[in-house]
């Protein structure tokens, strides 16, 4: 299982490519972020290329209602030249709040918008052109993006449909919010069903979750509970908070002593968990920068080893 940090595109472009660089001097196997309403990190993560030599660069991840997918072609195929062939593009539908109720579109039939998307956007990445003909989208068209090389899609898949188009039509799953029981009775089985039935490799299972190394499980938990408490409001993160049993967040952040924490990461990476994306917060030992570095060089320590 690769470890990646999960980071929050809340600086300029500059000091974000700078905490990219030494994530890769860390040693870390990638760096993921979220699109929100800051920086656009398509281009922070083209401009990290040129500061960076192995490091994977994902997006985790970018809503897909306000690019269109040959836009969205077109730029994911030019970062992934300015980075050597290092991007993964994780792409989601977003949330009926934030599509209906910030930007005035439509979030109704999301997992039938998203399979035409790919299915626009996968022969564009990967033939440089698509002739489809949908409901949402009809487009003919070829691109013309020299040293265009495809990069890997993931899809925030979380529902059975929306699971079953991202084993189908994409490269895996990039999930958050979503602890071990539901990985392992409802997302990974489901996913890899739906990738076999189709022919396809084995998926990637990307997961992102709070971790804390501490000495103080209990107070770091009531602290991912105060921090994370946004995603209890969501729908879908929510609905596999039901499926976990949890109560929050807070009960699927990683947090305890490095061996439990370990023990945390290896049960993941058993019910095929394929990256860790870690969302280090502050667990309570120390002021914050000394918790959250603890918890960092205790992840660089087990890169390549679980």
């Amino acid at each position: 299982m690769r470890i990646g940090l999960f980071m929050l595109a809340n600086r300029d472009a500059p000091a974000l490519v700078e905490r990219i660089a030494r994530a890769e001097e860390e040693g870390f196997d990638g760096v993921w972020f979220g699109q929100v309403m800051g920086p656009d990190v398509m281009t922070v993560l083209a401009l990290a290329g040129a500061r960076t030599q192995r490091i994977e660069l994902g997006t985790s991840v970018v809503p897909v209602q306000l690019r269109h997918p040959i836009f969205m072609a077109q730029q994911a195929l030019v970062v992934n030249s300015a980075t050597g062939g290092r991007l993964t593009l994780g792409l989601g539908p977003s949330h009926r709040v934030v599509v209906e109720g910030m930007w005035g579109l439509s979030y109704d039939r999301a997992a039938a918008y998203m399979r035409e998307y790919l299915s626009v956007l996968r022969p564009l990445l990967h033939e440089g052109k698509v002739d489809f003909q949908g409901e949402f989208f009809r487009v003919n068209v070829s691109l013309q993006v020299p040293d265009a090389r495809p990069c890997p899609v993931l899809v925030s898949a979380l529902g059975p449909v929306m699971l079953r188009v991202a084993g189908e039509l994409a490269e895996g799953t990039v999930t958050w919010m979503t602890g071990p029981r539901a990985l392992e009775t409802h997302v990974v089985p489901r996913l890899v069903r739906a990738a076999e039935a189709a022919g396809r490799p084995r998926p990637r299972v990307a997961v992102g979750l709070p971790i804390a190394v501490t000495s103080d499980p209990e107070a770091a938990r009531q602290r991912a509970g105060q921090l994370f408490q946004f995603y209890n409001q969501l729908p879908s993160y929510r609905r596999m908070l039901d499926i976990e049993g949890a109560g929050g967040p807070q009960d699927v952040a990683i947090v305890g002593s490095e061996e439990e924490v370990e023990r945390q990461l290896r049960r993941l990476a058993a019910i095929g968990t394929t990256d860790f994306l870690a969302s280090v917060f502050p667990g309570g030992d120390g002021d914050d920068a000394q918790s959250m570095g603890r918890t960092r060089e205790f992840l660089r320590s087990l890169v390549g080893k679980l």
